[in-house]
């Protein structure tokens, strides 16, 4: 088969495409900020390589697919910054570009559904990077981009389980506030069935079913953990760091049928509550 994936910030999502793709008999390179995350890569098949500062370019060579995991700063999308030039000599070569973005390049929109084809108005600094990124890999002529904007990511390791057992879990109330959410094994399936049906161009919301009060998850979680329910606290007393806070300015509902119609995706964790059962019984 041959088919190499060189993935740009190798992490949760990443390595969970990974998974999916090294017992196909993909060989996967992942990039990586420092030795000890180059080991942890290692250990799960992929090919670990340090940069920046190490050389990327044989890397770049030999892939026919690429994942860019790796977030904007205010000067930009790194990965741009520093390959660009070789990217676009690149860009006729490749089968496949995943660019992993986020919904909140749709901004606030008090509760009301989003899809694919909704203005990008970002109302955060993140969300509007983001937005600035997006545009800035479609400007690569030729290049086979796939746009996936995710929701608020879970799974192993990661999840409210954590906090409520001990005891630091809030349930933060603000009326009206709904998150979409989705497990990070559909993110590896979405990407993976993209891969198989590659179609320039495509943006993609990367959600699960049932957007939702997040105080209802933390309420969720305890009651499956038995545990009490934490107590409600209004956004207005609650203490809150910056990011954190930007998150609750936003509230909106993402359609996902696009990933279902368009590539044929069957969400293993179609709601927070078959997700969370699973992390509680495999945890």
């Amino acid at each position: 088969m041959n088919k190499t994936l060189l993935s740009f910030g190798h992490g949760y999502s990443a390595q969970a495409l990974a998974a999916v793709l090294i017992p196909q008999g993909w060989r996967v390179i992942g990039t990586t900020r420092t030795a000890e995350k180059a080991d942890a890569i290692a250990a799960t098949g992929v090919e670990p390589l340090i940069w920046p500062g190490g050389d990327v370019m044989p890397a770049l060579a030999e892939a026919t697919h690429v994942l860019i995991s790796a977030g904007p700063t205010a000067d930009g999308d790194p990965v741009l910054n520093a390959l660009h030039a070789a990217i676009a000599s690149k860009a006729s070569e490749l089968e496949w570009l995943g660019y992993l973005s986020t919904t909140g390049v749709y901004g606030d929109h008090a509760g009301d559904w989003v899809d694919e084809e909704t203005p990008l108005t970002p109302t955060t600094r993140r969300g509007q990077m983001r937005k600035d990124a997006e545009e800035a890999w479609r400007a690569i002529p030729g290049l086979p981009l796939h746009i996936f904007r995710l929701a608020g990511i879970y799974g192993p390791g990661r999840g409210p389980f954590e906090k409520v057992r001990q005891g630091t879990a809030r349930r933060i109330i603000k009326q009206g506030q709904v998150f979409s959410r989705t497990h990070v094994e559909d993110i590896a399936q979405v990407l993976a069935a993209s891969i198989a049906r590659p179609a320039p161009g495509t943006a993609y919301n990367v959600c699960d079913d049932d957007p939702a009060p997040p105080q209802e998850v933390i309420a969720h979680a305890a009651t499956l953990l038995g545990l009490p329910v934490p107590p409600a606290i209004p956004i207005e007393q609650a203490e809150m760091t910056p990011m954190a806070r930007s998150f609750y300015a936003e509230s909106k509902r993402v359609r996902n049928e696009r990933i279902k119609s368009a590539l044929g995706v069957r969400l293993r964790y179609p709601t927070y509550r078959e997700g969370l059962a699973a992390l509680l019984k495999d945890g």
